[in-house]
């Protein structure tokens, strides 16, 4: 059993959580079970499975939450491009986001491969 706060790819998606809730208070209150509500989690929910992945007994089962975490990440990744589409969030706060985004893909992809390969 690993201690997920000892992940670097677990501490960017925390930060990155942090910034979607900073970010998202922004967004129109008509959004607020939607878009608002849809975003929060699919950020939220990165770390958490890295976390509850981490509880788990196997590199195995560590990596299947990982391939959640992945698939939370492909959902704020459209739901970021969305709301910067419908004018949510502005070209400058999108790139900041998505790059801090892009790179806990990478990591994740490169943190499954090595516990595949283990």
């Amino acid at each position: 059993m690993k201690d997920f706060r000892d992940l670097i790819v677990w501490a960017k998606a925390h930060q990155f959580t942090l910034a979607v809730y900073a970010l998202t208070k922004g967004f129109p209150k008509d959004e607020s079970y939607g878009l608002t509500s849809q975003l929060r989690r699919s950020a939220a929910s990165i770390p958490t499975n890295l976390a509850e992945g981490c509880g788990r007994g196997t590199d195995r089962e560590l990596a299947r939450f990982c391939d959640i975490a992945m698939g939370s990440a492909s959902e704020a990744d459209y739901q970021l491009l969305l709301a910067k589409d419908l004018g949510y969030i502005d070209s400058s706060a999108f790139d900041l986001i998505y790059r801090q985004l892009t790179e806990i893909q990478r990591m994740l992809r490169s943190f499954i491969q090595r516990l595949r390969s283990a």
